[in-house]
């Protein structure tokens, strides 16, 4: 079951006492399924990721039950940066030293199966009674039942949300207590609050043709900030954040002041800065300035700012999570 992002709308229809609240975490929602000799872990896409968590798997041998979770990399009782939780998906097994460098844990949120009974059309607090006493009952390691978020009135939750950043934590999950578990991402039911973005000044150094009814347009773009007074380097691509209308202009502007081409990309001059809203930044291989900024989109598109006044490498990589 997936959440809506809460909108401000929302709040009418919602009444403190009618709500349970838990932190959201920077990993990744999975679905673990267990029974004697027969343990897997699923990705809310559905793909069986068990290969590349063999200690999760060894960890809940001897469960039994159908569970939801967060998927994190766990240190010291901290949860580390999304990033490090990056470097053991997407593999069909793991070394040794990855087991050790990166633990994996599974923070639990809720049970679907119990043994071998269904509990998915019990309210939340039922569920969330079972899931405690499942917790409790089997005790497998690498594993912690999610913490209940205590408030009184949606103004003192507000607070815990704008604290959120500066603990590492994404946000909040905020619960109907009658909700059942259903399928899919029912309306109603549960809200993810996310804590609010980050923002920074970046240069638009390419931009590369889209697809679809964008192919026409270069409306993907990468962006990067200042080295050095005289270097740029990549810290992300946007793809979205800017209407029909400023597509135009910002296509016409391209093709005005490109400066050289590579196939189906183009390198544009460093005059257009793009205020980038994002949600964390984590170091990357992938890019020359040795950091990447996590969901990136446009913000709005600073026509009026000199490219010089935009940001500098040392700021942004002063925001990477400790």
């Amino acid at each position: 079951m997936l959440a809506h992002p809460i909108e401000a709308g929302d709040w009418q229809g919602l009444a403190p006492e009618d709500i349970a609240a838990e932190w959201k975490w920077d990993g990744i929602r999975v679905q673990l399924s267990a029974r004697p000799g027969d343990v897997r872990l699923f990705s809310r896409a559905g793909d069986d990721i068990s290969g590349a968590f063999p200690d999760v798997v060894q960890a809940f041998t001897h469960t039994e039950g159908v569970l939801d979770g967060e998927l994190l990399v766990l240190r010291d009782g901290a949860v580390a940066p999304f990033n490090d939780l990056q470097q053991r998906l997407n593999r069909k097994s793991v070394t040794g030293r990855m087991l050790q460098d990166y633990p994996a844990h599974i923070r639990l949120y809720d049970i679907l199966i119990d043994g071998d009974e269904d509990v998915r059309e019990l309210s939340y607090l039922k569920r969330r009674a079972r899931l405690e006493a499942w917790y409790e009952r089997f005790l497998p390691s690498l594993a912690d039942v999610s913490a209940l978020v205590p408030f009184s009135a949606f103004g003192e939750l507000e607070e815990k949300w704008r604290q959120a950043r500066e603990n590492g934590i994404e946000g909040l999950m905020l619960k109907r207590k009658d909700s059942p578990y259903l399928a899919g991402r029912p309306k109603g039911h549960w809200y993810k609050w996310k804590r609010a973005a980050l923002t920074l000044d970046c240069v638009l150094m390419y931009a590369q043709r889209g697809s679809g009814k964008r192919s026409s347009y270069y409306s993907d773009y990468t962006f990067g900030v200042w080295k050095t007074p005289d270097e740029l380097v990549p810290v992300g691509k946007a793809y979205s954040g800017f209407t029909d209308e400023e597509l135009l202009r910002l296509d016409r502007w391209i093709r005005t002041n490109t400066v050289e081409r590579f196939g189906p990309v183009r390198q544009v001059a460093p005059g257009l800065v793009l205020e980038i809203a994002f949600d964390a930044v984590q170091p990357s291989a992938r890019h020359k300035s040795g950091v990447a900024l996590r969901f990136p989109r446009v913000h709005r598109i600073r026509w009026d700012k000199p490219a010089a006044e935009a940001e500098t490498l040392a700021a942004v990589t002063a925001l990477i999570p400790a």
